[in-house]
């Protein structure tokens, strides 16, 4: 599913105009990148919970050249998936 997909969905499952439906998405979607950003966890009960890993800085290889690349320091969203959602999936 993507989102124009989730925006279609939404809006036959909540009687929503097109356009009310995709503002509700793009908010929930800044409202996780926000959350992100300022690097609080978010949970979604029974389906998910994100929370921000934190790399260090580290020495990597040009695949190509072969020659030595420091790679900086970095802040990823890291997904893990709830136990209903397992279960629905795994049934």
């Amino acid at each position: 599913m993507n989102k124009l997909e989730l925006i279609s969905t939404l809006k036959e499952r909540a009687n929503l105009t097109k356009a009310e439906a995709a503002e509700v998405i793009k908010i929930f979607f800044d409202s996780l990148a926000e959350s992100f950003i300022k690097g609080e966890r978010v949970e979604i009960r029974g389906l998910c919970s994100f929370h921000i890993k934190e790399y260090k800085s580290y020495t990597g290889r040009n695949p190509k050249t072969g020659q030595k690349v420091k790679i900086p320091p970095k802040r990823l969203p890291f997904f893990k998936c709830g136990k209903e959602l397992k279960e629905r999936v795994d049934y």
